[in-house]
């Protein structure tokens, strides 16, 4: 299982980066690609939308289920991975390459209650 250090993690699966400009970049985790299987269909929020965290903020199908994948922190979507739209296998060859959404958060500091690397694959272990 791969798990970057230098990103956070959610209990449900998703990784954060926090980019320079004070948003942070969203993506699902390598274990939950492998968990949910090839992926064939994402739904991305509408950019400007504000997300409370822990809400849905996109939809996924693959060929075994169909998941929602949540906002981190609470903030406003800045960007969605457009190229995900027609091209959802994407997420399944490289998890942390294929992002999904950027988002404002409404406080960073919020950031510091998400799971280092090591405290994710612990809890992946359980």
């Amino acid at each position: 299982m791969d798990i970057p250090d230098h990103l956070k993690y959610t209990p449900s699966h998703e990784w954060v980066k926090t980019n320079s400009n004070g948003t942070i970049t969203v993506g699902i985790t390598d274990h939950a690609q492998e968990t949910l299987g090839d992926l064939v269909f994402v739904e991305l929020p509408e950019i400007g939308k504000k997300l409370d965290a822990r809400e849905e903020a996109v939809f996924v199908e693959s060929i075994k289920t169909a998941a929602d994948i949540y906002a981190p922190v609470a903030g406003i979507v800045t960007d969605g991975n457009q190229e995900l739209t027609s091209s959802p296998e994407l997420i399944n060859h490289d998890a942390y390459a294929a992002w999904l959404f950027k988002m404002r958060p409404d406080n960073i500091k919020d950031l510091e209650s998400l799971f280092d690397a090591t405290t994710y694959l612990a809890y992946c272990q359980d």
